[in-house]
């Protein structure tokens, strides 16, 4: 048995299989909605319900607060129909929206890119049509649900998924990575999924700010800027504590030489002796300060990496004199992010 669901302003119908959610057949029929976390916990998701019956799932109290819920708003990540429906969804037109699906993934190449993060290489069974930004959802042996990672190459790359996975204590699926993993198994994951994208139609030049294997995001955002032959300055701010620790350096400093409308600034905020560093001393969102002596009007900024990286960073683009409208953000998150109620959108519009 399915549902109807139309999705206005829009006015798309999609079917929804009995105990599937609005989200999941949304995706799977090519249909963008709004989203984050995908289990109910960041509220990017939230639709107003106009019509129709429905079962509003295990959306979490912080997410979806007991007013919202009187009003018949809903997670569309949770909420599954129990008859036709009409909601009302805040739709971003510029976003391409390709089809999610499954894929098979055999292992090619496993690298330390730091003490604490893998570089993954995989061999996918056919080709995946990906906006950078985006990531997948991946299941590793032995371990509940999937997990997600942002996808590092650029989409021309046919058939191979690159992922920067950072060790979390305790983490039970990046602890397989890190102790476990091995070329040539095989895996299974599914995609593309997310909103965190270039705005290719906006002329304003660029600010990346990364911190961590926040990286990965960025890194396949600019390498498809630059494949593409866009002209506006893009800007890379990469973070990290030491030098053991600001990973694919020698890529970016290729590419300044490469293409005369790169620029790479990156920041280390607990520098070794040994490192002998003579770049900026300082975290991240303080090199773009110190950058643009707070003068960031003009340009569009693009931010991924830890919770506390991104509110430093949001803060200074904002007294800057960049605004929200000119700030897109990803947030990593760990489960017990979410668990704890600390988990925010993944894309703000509304910062």
């Amino acid at each position: 048995m399915s549902y109807q669901v139309t999705i206005e302003p829009i006015g798309t119908t999609i079917d929804v299989e009995e105990d599937q959610t609005i989200l999941d057949a949304a995706l799977r029929q090519g249909v963008w909605l709004p989203f984050a976390c995908g289990h109910g916990t960041c509220g990017t998701c939230k639709v107003q319900v106009t019509d129709g019956f429905y079962d509003v799932g295990e959306a979490s109290l912080f997410a979806l607060m007991d007013i919202e819920r009187e009003e018949n708003k809903v997670l569309a990540c949770c909420c599954k129909p129990e008859s036709d429906m009409i909601i009302e969804a805040d739709v971003d037109e510029d976003f391409m929206g390709y089809l999610v699906e499954d894929y098979q993934a055999t292992v090619l190449e496993i690298k330390d890119l730091s003490p604490t993060i893998k570089g993954l290489r995989l061999q996918i069974d056919r080709p995946m049509q990906f906006q950078a930004g985006q990531y997948i959802n991946i299941q590793f042996p032995g371990v509940e649900g999937t997990r997600a990672f942002s996808i590092a190459n650029a989409p021309s790359e046919a058939g191979i998924i690159e992922l920067h996975i950072r060790k979390v204590e305790g983490g039970t699926a990046t602890s397989y990575v890190h102790e476990e993993l091995s070329v040539g198994e095989e895996l299974q994951l599914s995609g593309p999924y997310g909103q965190f994208f270039v705005r290719k139609s906006d002329d304003q030049d660029v600010i990346f700010i990364a911190g961590g294997s926040g990286l990965s995001s960025p890194q396949s955002m600019i390498l498809d800027l630059l494949e593409q032959g866009d002209s506006r300055i893009i800007y890379l701010f990469q973070g990290a504590r030491d030098l053991s620790e600001l990973y694919n350096r020698e890529l970016f400093e290729q590419l300044v030489k490469d293409y005369p409308n790169f620029r790479y600034i990156p920041a280390l905020n607990a520098a070794q002796a040994e490192d002998q560093w003579t770049g900026f001393n300082g975290y991240v969102h303080e090199a773009v300060a110190d950058y643009f002596e707070q003068k960031c009007s003009g340009h569009k900024a693009y931010l991924c990496g830890p919770p506390v990286m991104i509110d430093a960073a949001i803060s200074t683009l904002m007294q800057s004199r960049l605004f929200e409208r000119d700030i897109h953000t990803e947030r990593f998150l760990s489960a017990a992010d979410g668990a704890s109620g600390s988990a925010r959108s993944a894309l703000f519009k509304h910062i």
